[in-house]
This record gives C-alpha cells, sequence and structure tokens, in this order.
C-alpha cells in the first residue's frame, strides 16, 4: 500500500494507491505550523471512515512547503513506520530536465509530467489549475522543457475584491453570456471566460513552439471547471499529480 502526498501551497491532496487503484483520495488546507500529531489523528481518522486499515509500506510526497517536509518526515517515522521519499529533482527519477536551474522546478510539476507521460506520448501541455495556474511542458524527446505560470484564477478573484470597494464576492461559475447584466455577472464573464480565453492564447503558443499536436490536460483544483470552458484542454485528469507520485516511487525503488 503507498500513500501519495502532494503539499501545495493552499491545499495538499493524499492518496492511497494498492498498486492498480486509487482506494481514496483526501483534501486538506496545507498548514505548514502542523505537528505530525496533528497530522498522524487527522489520516488515521479517514481510514477509519473508508473502511481501511492505518498501513502503509510507503510513502512518497511532493510539497513546495518547506514546513510540511519536517511534519510529514515525522509522520511518517512516528505514526506510519514506513519508508519516505520526497521527490526533489527529475535525476531522481530519470527525467532529463530542460530548465535554469534545474533544481528550481516544482516537485509537483515533475510529478505532472510523469504522470502524464504514464499515458500520453508527447509532447503533452499540463495545465494545474492550483493557487498558482501552471503549465507544464513535455516536449517529443520526453524532457520536461519548461513552462509557464500564472496567478491562479482564485487568487486573482480575490485581489480583485479585496483591492475594490464595491465590487462583491461572487462565485467562480461560468455565466451563461459573455455580456454582463450584473455586476456579478459582469465578473463571472471577465474571470470565467477571460480566464478561458488566456488559457487557450498560452497553450497555442506553447503548442506551435513544440511544433504542434500535443496532447493538452487540465488537473487541479479548478480543471474540471476549465476542461469545458477552453477550446485547447482535451481533458481533465483529477489524479495526474498523485499518478506521477506513484510512478516517482516506482522509480526510485527500482
Amino acid at each position: 500500500m503507498l500513500l501519495a502526498i502532494d503539499a501545495g501551497n493552499t491545499q495538499t491532496v493524499y492518496g492511497l494507491w494498492d498498486g492498480s487503484t486509487w482506494l481514496a483520495t483526501w483534501r486538506r488546507n496545507t498548514d505548514g505550523a502542523e505537528t505530525e500529531d496533528e497530522l498522524g489523528v487527522w489520516l488515521k481518522g479517514l481510514f477509519e471512515l473508508s473502511g481501511l486499515p492505518f498501513k502503509v509500506d510507503f510513502v512518497v510526497a511532493a510539497t513546495v512547503v518547506p514546513a510540511i517536509q519536517t511534519s510529514v518526515s515525522r509522520l511518517c517515522q512516528k505514526w506510519l513506520s514506513a519508508p519516505f521519499v520526497f521527490l526533489e529533482n527529475g535525476d531522481q527519477v530519470g527525467l532529463a530536465v530542460d530548465y535554469e536551474p534545474k533544481n528550481a522546478v516544482g516537485p509537483d510539476r515533475l510529478a505532472n509530467a510523469l504522470g502524464a507521460l504514464k499515458i500520453n506520448k508527447p509532447p503533452i501541455i499540463v495545465v494545474d489549475f492550483g493557487t498558482a495556474t501552471t503549465f507544464d511542458v513535455v516536449d517529443r524527446n520526453g524532457t520536461y522543457a519548461g513552462g509557464a505560470i500564472l496567478p491562479g484564477i482564485e487568487v486573482a478573484s480575490a485581489a480583485l475584491v479585496g483591492r475594490t470597494s464595491r465590487l462583491p464576492r461572487f462565485e467562480l461559475k461560468a455565466p451563461d453570456r459573455a455580456v454582463g447584466k450584473t455586476t456579478v455577472e459582469s465578473l463571472q464573464s471577465g474571470m470565467m471566460l477571460g480566464y478561458a480565453g488566456a488559457i487557450d492564447r498560452l497553450a497555442g503558443l506553447i503548442d506551435a513552439e513544440l511544433g504542434g499536436g500535443s496532447e493538452i490536460i487540465a488537473t487541479g483544483g479548478l480543471g474540471a471547471v476549465f476542461v469545458d470552458l477552453c477550446d485547447r484542454i482535451a481533458r481533465y485528469d483529477r489524479t495526474l499529480t498523485l499518478d506521477g507520485l506513484v510512478e516517482a516511487a516506482q522509480r526510485i525503488r527500482g
């Protein structure tokens, strides 16, 4: 049994893999101050609620929050009694990286590339909708070739509302039309349809630089929404990053 942990800036996703399928996935807010004991209580409760024994054979994790690495390490040692590894760079897993410097690529982005390569032939573009929206690019040779980063839509919408005195909070859903007839509809048009347009434009430019024919995949929390709004995204893969962590664990363990 393998536990995969994808710790982002805002949320952390845990997945339990039995060798052929995901038995369960759980999501919680990322808290760098959380102790291994607090994590252990929370995780054990979810195992029990899911009818699963609180036991794993190996843990693989990717995190962009240094404090999380400490708490997860202690969780594995104290409560799971399981060996663990953190995905940190392409050399660990035999993934060529064309980036400056190479170690600047986030481990979640490497996991996205690994997960995409398991099920697709390159070139591939992964659009990950998280705190930031990232484009992870795998070229025709299977090399992680770089990408693009823009503010996540939740961050952008919160900044807009927070820095204006009269704009209300609004639900992140697509309006029925581009011409908003209310302030909320206008915000939804600008944020949702405008953001989808930006995604399509960037994806098109990247695909052209790769020579065309790229498979474009969405993942991350809001990816399921934008797969229907963006013309260029072919499909949504909810567990792509976790799948990449499973592949990383298999490569690291030989």
